[in-house]
């Protein structure tokens, strides 16, 4: 988890990243400037334990390879919204509803990123963030990389994002926030 924000790392800033053909990825930097906009990038750390999180981590990719499996593929990429939703009976009683939330996700992140990605290009703040807010959301509602469901008690992402939604609500284009790495323990 987390190689995505290491390449963004390494590339020194905003990074789009196609992984079609995993062995050959398509790394392409954005240049955009946040901070010249008024706004800043923040990475908080929320103190979370990542131990005995292996099963989490590992149930996200084992659940979209069963969603993907039952339409003949290894991977989700390429399957639409659609046609979960057409499946979603099928794939609710052989995968499980959480295996389906994470596929719809996925498919709609997969088109978020494009639209992101252009924002940014036009120099688009209010696009930009309303993308990265929609990315939130839907990781939280719908990939479940928020907070651990064999540890409910403990939320410290949940609640850094309660925080930072109050913050940057104040802002006159509303600030986002969301997950990073592979979520969980922040």
């Amino acid at each position: 988890c987390g190689l995505m924000d290491q390449m963004a790392c390494a590339v020194g800033g905003f990074v789009e990243i196609d992984f079609r053909d995993p062995a050959d990825p398509v790394i392409e930097k954005i240049d955009f400037d946040l901070t010249g906009k008024g706004y800043d990038l923040c990475i908080v750390n929320t103190g979370g334990n990542h131990a005995d999180l292996n099963e989490d981590y590992a149930a996200i990719p084992a659940e979209m390879k069963a969603v993907a499996k039952l339409f003949g593929q290894e991977v989700l990429r390429g399957i639409s919204e659609e046609e979960l939703l057409q499946r979603a009976p099928e794939i609710r009683e052989k995968a499980g509803d959480r295996a389906l939330l994470r596929a719809l996700h996925f498919v709609k992140e997969d088109a978020r990123i494009p639209e992101i990605a252009q924002a940014m290009k036009k120099g688009d703040l209010p696009a930009f963030l309303a993308g990265i807010r929609a990315s939130g959301e839907s990781s939280f509602k719908y990939l479940q990389n928020v907070f651990s469901s064999v540890c409910p008690k403990e939320q410290g992402e949940t609640l850094a994002l309660y925080v930072a939604e109050k913050a940057l609500n104040s802002y006159p284009v509303p600030g986002a926030c969301r997950v990073h790495g592979g979520g969980f323990a922040g």
